[in-house]
């Protein structure tokens, strides 16, 4: 399997179901969504560009199975498994918000290999895979080189379902708001990955997330040179549904402050 011929494919899958998102956009009937759970959105154009990436990407990988948000597909690959969010950022999408994305990403085994992050307004396509560097429409990005929190814009998502640990993720919001440049708040996971892969965000972290939302960023991140951990420094990320994503110079400084509300 060629890595680096596949990933074009793959890019023009996630554009082809961003053109389709972005054109409904256009004419979207905000009484045509559905409640997955509390405050968990989806509309008829989540699946069906999860129908559109799915059909896709059968054609590139024909023995891969899937991992969807949608469950449009969710047949179990023996080696080969992608990893798809059609539509995240969904609640932007159907508010008007123009950030949204489109999140594809490839595992081999256990192991993230490839991730695509089409962000639909701004036309930016993040991609990278195994072995080689991290790309903005096809210029290569590193993760920033800012060395201490003080100096960084952070990235976080809130708790919109689980208020398990609301109260301890409210305090370490007020500790960073008072000792960084400022903490942003997109509605993205992907995107927030992405934008740390690039160098916008020195770090972006958020617990209660699905494989989904942040499979391709992952990959999208390391290969620009940056950490994705865990709240506790380890590398187990997807299954603890944890995720410090950082530029690698402020990980120990970002994990002392989760230390002292999170473990």
């Amino acid at each position: 399997m060629q890595l680096n011929q596949i990933i074009t494919q793959v890019i023009d899958v996630s554009k082809e179901a961003g053109q389709f998102i972005r054109q409904e956009r256009k004419t979207f009937d905000p009484d045509k969504i559905e409640y997955k759970g509390l405050n968990d959105l989806v509309s008829y154009v989540d699946k069906t560009a999860e129908e559109l990436i799915v059909k896709g990407l059968e054609l590139i990988l024909p023995e891969a199975g899937f991992i969807t948000e949608e469950k449009t597909q969710n047949r179990a690959g023996e080696r080969y498994n992608w990893i798809i969010d059609p539509l995240d950022g969904t609640t932007n999408f159907i508010h008007g918000l123009p950030t949204f994305s489109v999140s594809i990403a490839l595992q081999d085994y256990d192991e993230l290999v490839l991730g695509v992050v089409y962000e639909v307004n701004q036309d930016e396509c993040f991609y990278a895979h195994k072995g080689a560097p991290a790309y903005l429409n096809g210029k290569e990005i590193k993760v920033s080189k800012i060395p201490t929190v003080a100096q960084s814009l952070l990235a976080t998502g809130f708790p919109y379902y689980d208020f398990t640990k609301q109260d301890a993720y409210l305090k370490m919001f007020a500790e960073l708001m008072r000792n960084c440049h400022g903490i942003r708040r997109i509605g993205s996971a992907a995107v927030d990955l992405a934008y740390t892969a690039c160098g916008r965000f020195e770090s972006f972290y958020e617990y209660n997330l699905n494989a989904w939302d942040i499979a391709a960023g992952i990959v999208i991140v390391k290969q620009a040179g940056g950490h994705v951990v865990n709240f506790s420094g380890g590398n187990e990320v997807i299954n603890t549904r944890e995720l410090l994503a950082t530029n690698g110079n402020i990980t120990a400084e970002m994990l002392d402050y989760i230390a002292k509300y999170f473990n």
